[in-house]
């Protein structure tokens, strides 16, 4: 077992889609987090995984020279190297993995790999307030939609899962209906938030707390092709109350699931995680809901929110104290 050094310096790499991020903390403490984004993918109205990971390689060795650079520390000086290592699109997940392992094996120090939804929820120990064990965690993402009870930072449970399309992507594919480019979730938010609730779609029925977003899908694509064939300009003419729309129906889908889960379990320690956490209408669904119900609520700031190599870092952190520890020969995984 290695000794406890006096500060554990920690450089975290995230790649999993078509973000190239790093960020280095100390003792917890995020002392840096510098995120790339790739715009080439604005004009294919979706990421293109070659030109992700043709970028990724493009982008990590200025990154993480930027990252060491504001964080005012040194290669010399860090104790361990962090990655994702799944899930995400495999050519992006390969150029961070064998960047960070590279750099580990070349340092002579450990090597860690985070899980990238759980890295998601563990953001929460980033800033303050942080949450007390237990709490529910619904993380929403355009790959995942969750309910993820949490009893520890490493002992949880998924209780409720998306058997079809997430929420994120229900946000982009809809997006991609009403001619907004990619992405096209948070134009939605925008658009609405001058909008008002006009139209109407079906809630999914779905057991349990698992959830289901491709009937909603095509609800509204069934109604977009009703309401334009009548009036071609249907959607330039109401597209924030469209936009509302959509998006109420959405969070009253994942809002339903929370509240059950919170009834179930007796929880009322709930968190709010992933790069759909930025949308403010879900945020004030929570918030609203949390003071009716009593809840404690727990948000990330905008910037852990979305896919940052910070929340990679913080998981890195108590996995140190842990010693949980990556083999060398560690193999990245699209889905697990």
């Amino acid at each position: 077992m290695l000794s406890q050094p006096s500060h554990i310096n920690i450089l975290a790499i995230e790649s999993s889609c078509d973000d190239t991020a790093a960020a280095v903390l100390q003792n917890g403490n995020v002392l840096s987090n510098v995120v790339s984004s790739q715009l080439i993918h604005e004009l294919y109205g979706g990421v293109v995984p070659e030109l992700a990971s043709r970028a990724h390689q493009q982008s990590i060795v200025p990154v993480v020279e930027l990252a060491l650079k504001k964080s005012g520390l040194n290669l010399n000086q860090l104790q361990a190297i962090a990655f994702t290592k799944g899930p995400g699109l495999i050519g992006s997940l390969m150029v961070g993995s064998s960047f960070a392992k590279s750099l580990a094996y070349a340092l002579n120090i450990p090597l860690i790999g985070v899980h990238h939804m759980e890295a998601h929820v563990l953001a929460h120990f980033i800033p303050e307030p942080k949450p007390s064990f237990p709490f529910l965690c619904l993380t929403v993402s355009g790959g995942h939609t969750q309910i993820v009870r949490m009893d520890d930072y490493f002992s949880f449970e998924i209780i409720g899962k998306t058997i079809d399309d997430a929420a994120g992507e229900a946000f982009d594919k809809s997006a991609k209906l009403l001619g907004l480019p990619y992405p096209g979730g948070p134009l939605i938010d925008k658009y609405a938030q001058a909008g008002k609730v006009s139209f109407k779609f079906s809630q999914p029925q779905i057991p349990d707390l698992d959830f289901s977003f491709s009937g909603l899908k095509t609800n509204i694509l069934y109604f977009l092709q009703k309401e334009v064939k009548q009036n071609e300009n249907f959607v330039s003419e109401n597209l924030p109350d469209i936009c509302a729309s959509i998006q109420d129906a959405i969070i009253k889908h994942l809002m339903k699931k929370l509240i059950i889960a919170s009834d179930q379990t007796g929880i009322k320690n709930i968190a709010l995680a992933g790069g759909v956490s930025a949308n403010s209408g879900l945020r004030n669904a929570i918030l609203q809901t949390g003071i009716e119900k009593q809840w404690q609520t727990f948000i990330p700031p905008f910037e852990f929110c979305t896919d940052n190599a910070a929340m990679v870092g913080i998981t890195a952190h108590y996995k140190f104290l842990a010693q949980q520890f990556e083999p060398a020969d560690t193999a990245p995984l699209a889905r697990f």
